[in-house]
């Protein structure tokens, strides 16, 4: 994106505070104002008072001054608070933009390709950088360039000859910014994009610490970190020496030009030809200027670390979804008659020639339970995935009930699966709630009587607090059946019309594996059932089990069927399923 594009973006989330920042652009208006007013003051200082000894323009002076500063202290206080204001709304609307943008539209494979580091980089500091720019730096921005323009208005007014030798720096001063900018901003990069390495490394770290500790491996994990970490100072420190060098090189500027100034200046004053008060008046003006615009390096510093970040976090903003609802995409029907897949390929990228999928061919009646089996990375959970839209064909079609899965709305078809994984996600919040997570109006009836049919209600009402128990980060204070049997309560609860069980009991032991059997059997009554599994029992109660190798169905049958005709079935039985 372009800085264009980028500014104009920005403004969209301004806009709806527009009457706040016209306030607040009046009170920076107001401190430009009495700046320059206290700056024009001095010259009736030394010509009215301490050369012409006028009591009167003395007595005027002193009331005055005091309310000057008073009144340019409340408009600071005014465009502070408003600036504030406005940027934590900025905030508050990006987060609540990124977040919903990322949950609701953005499809499974962006998360599979993209860092979590990487994604809480974008709402927390890349999100936190645009705030301290709207809150400080577009102050620093508008407050000090009024500022500048009052400034150079007064020295015009007491003599404009100088006020032209005055701004022959200008363009010097202009072109160290755009040096430094460009710099700043190609450093403001690499360092987000480091950031969010650390963040990586941390979730990682810290989601996997019992591996990291079971195989001994604390000090390669913090070698690691630290190497990251020095990267990150490495380039903190790069843009601080920028940051660092541009406000003395402006300075310098600034008092080279002042002091060739004061030599022309001083001497004209020897001379008659303006007033003692008229020079120190404009002296004061031209070094006031000096503050605003070395502020404008740091201001320039915040400037190029904002379009750095927002040009990421606009370019997740911008980021279509690869499963995308048609627009006129009608809700599905309940599930009645059957699940076709006809002629359905897949692959993960769309220019790897190897396909994941290939010409499926299967059909599956309401109420049937389906075996899919298959050697690693033959093509099983990607086929499950399809059903519920997680990823689309590249080919062919997948219909239920002659309805294209692709034309229907994602809710009314995902309202009507339930899936229960090997890997259980559960939240950080009652056990009550976590039941009732696809049905938040479920009563305290329905939800017990999903936890019973679930074997999950009598270790429920053991604990301490019931039902009304907090489940730790990732259902750490449970065990490995326990979390699994609360999956199978929510999947039970939403009373789903098709179910997916991704290899659901293969990391329990034998104990909590009959329990969580004995629940899952519960679950599979009345619906369809797509199972992927490593256990024998699990397959022989399937009316179909599909046999996949290399992403295609190479037989489909019964489990004797399958061992007395198909070779790979035997062989993957023999390996994979015995008793």
């Amino acid at each position: 994106m372009d800085n264009k594009a980028i500014f104009k973006k920005l403004w969209s989330y301004v806009k709806p505070y527009y009457s706040r920042l016209l306030w607040a652009v009046a009170c920076m208006i107001g401190v430009a104002l009495f700046t320059t007013a206290s700056m024009w003051i001095l010259k009736y200082v030394i010509d009215r008072i301490f050369i012409e000894k006028n009591i009167r323009m003395l007595l005027m002076i002193v009331l005055g001054l005091p309310l000057i500063f008073l009144l340019k202290g409340i408009c600071s206080y005014g465009q502070g608070y408003l600036m504030s204001y406005i940027g934590q709304k900025i905030v508050l609307d990006l987060r609540n933009d990124l977040f919903a943008h990322y949950h609701q539209k953005l499809s499974l494979d962006y998360f599979e390709n993209k860092r979590t580091g990487s994604i809480i980089s974008r709402i927390t500091n890349d999100v936190g950088i645009i705030q301290n720019a709207v809150s400080s730096g577009l102050v620093s921005l508008v407050k000090d360039g009024l500022t500048i323009i009052g400034l150079i208005a007064l020295m015009f007014f007491l003599h404009w000859r100088f006020a032209l030798y005055t701004l022959i720096f200008s363009p010097f001063i202009i072109y160290v910014l755009a040096i430094f900018g460009k710099k700043l901003r190609r450093v403001s990069t690499e360092s987000q994009q480091k950031t969010a390495d650390i963040y990586s490394i941390l979730i990682e770290t810290i989601s996997g610490i019992k591996i990291v500790k079971a195989f001994c491996s604390e000090d390669r994990e913090i070698n690691r970190f630290e190497r990251e970490n020095r990267d990150f100072f490495n380039i903190t420190m790069r843009s601080m020496r920028v940051i660092s060098l541009s406000p003395p090189l402006m300075e310098f500027i600034g008092v080279l030009g002042s002091t060739i100034f004061v030599w022309y200046g001083g001497t004209e004053v020897i001379r008659g030809y303006w007033t003692a008060g008229a020079f120190f008046s404009f002296v004061g003006a031209a070094l006031s200027t000096y503050t605003p615009i070395k502020s404008f390096s740091n201001t320039n510093a915040v400037l190029q670390q904002t379009i750095a970040a927002s040009e990421r976090i606009f370019k997740v903003l911008a980021t279509e979804p690869t499963v995308m609802e048609a627009p006129d995409a009608i809700a599905l029907p309940l599930l009645q008659k059957d699940i076709v897949f006809k002629k359905v390929s897949f692959t993960y990228d769309t220019d790897d020639t190897e396909q994941v999928l290939s010409d499926i061919d299967l059909v599956v009646k309401t109420g049937e339970i389906i075996a899919i089996v298959g050697p690693s990375g033959s093509g099983k959970t990607t086929l499950v995935n399809l059903i519920p839209r997680f990823y689309d064909p590249t080919a062919g079609t997948l219909m239920m009930d002659g309805n294209d899965l692709k034309r229907v709305t994602l809710a009314s078809l995902r309202n009507q699966i339930g899936i229960v994984t090997q890997e259980t996600i559960l939240f950080s919040d009652t056990v009550r709630n976590n039941i009732a997570y696809g049905s938040p109006q479920a009563t305290d009836k329905e939800i017990v009587k999903a936890a019973k049919a679930a074997n999950a209600h009598s270790f429920i009402t053991a604990m301490d607090q019931g039902y009304e128990t907090l489940i730790r980060d990732r259902g750490i204070n449970l065990s490995g059946g326990e979390r699994q049997r609360i999956a199978m309560a929510r999947a039970i609860l939403k009373d789903p019309r098709i179910l997916i069980l991704d290899e659901a009991t293969s990391a329990l032991d034998s104990e909590s594996e009959q329990i969580v059997q004995e629940a899952l059997d519960q679950l599979m009554m009345r619906r369809t059932t797509f199972i992927i599994a490593h256990r024998l029992s699990t397959i022989r109660k399937a009316d179909k089990i599909v046999v996949l190798e290399k992403g295609r169905i190479v037989d489909i049958g019964k489990h004797q069927e399958l061992l007395n005709r198909c070779g790979l079935y035997k062989k993957l039985h023999e390996i994979q399923f015995r008793d």
